[in-house]
């Protein structure tokens, strides 16, 4: 048997959207079950996201300190934002937060992971780039605003954070399966083994 993730769509009779937010809403699907029931499922559209765990040559990886309302706690992240422009190539959209939430470029891109956030009742798909060859951008900083301006930036050694995530010190899921995959990439075929930046995402397709 194949370990595989396989798309897969059961019928739905009917469909409605009873919220619709800024960047999100919640769809509500009938959907027909094996048994031929046909049950309800709500859950909160999303246009996709990109996340960036940026190492440096120190073996320390760029994190953010910032305050989610919806947990009510400041988490430390890596770089991530939405996916704004409906088509838009994520390896852009992530050079473009990396830029804009640290002030930072990187040399080397790879696809590290792609993950379901939240499969169960959320359909958001996140792409987890690794980005090396770190350096300082040019121009004027972006200027953040709301929950950005209180943000904290700092570099922590990569070992420190994965004590951190087996602790259950750190929460936020980008920070847990990038540090995660990153130890497991270099335990493994190493980094230059991973997927190109440019590779196929078939949960939000993009241009070639």
């Amino acid at each position: 048997m194949t370990i595989k993730d396989t798309p897969e769509e059961w019928r739905v009779t009917a469909t409605s959207t009873p919220f619709r937010g800024n960047k999100t809403s919640v769809r509500t699907d009938d959907v027909v079950m094996p048994d031929g029931t046909v049950v309800g499922r709500d859950y909160q559209v999303h246009p996709g996201s990109v996340a960036v765990l940026a190492l440096d040559d120190e073996d320390r990886v760029l994190v953010l300190r910032q305050y989610r309302h919806p947990v009510r706690h400041k988490l430390w992240e890596i770089p991530a934002g939405l996916l704004d422009v409906p088509g838009e190539n994520p390896l852009h959209a992530a050079q473009r937060e990396l830029y804009e939430e640290a002030h930072v470029k990187a040399e080397e891109w790879h696809v590290l992971t792609d993950v379901y956030t939240t499969p169960g009742g959320c359909d958001e798909a996140v792409r987890i780039f690794l980005a090396r060859g770190l350096s300082e951008a040019e121009g004027d900083r972006f200027q953040v605003a709301e929950e950005e301006a209180d943000m904290e930036l700092a570099r922590v050694p990569l070992d420190e954070l994965a004590r951190g995530v087996l602790a259950g010190d750190l929460h936020n899921n980008c920070l847990v399966v990038g540090v995660l995959s990153v130890l497991a990439a270099r335990a493994g075929d190493g980094f230059d083994a991973l997927r190109p930046a440019e590779a196929p995402w078939p949960a939000r397709p993009f241009p070639a």
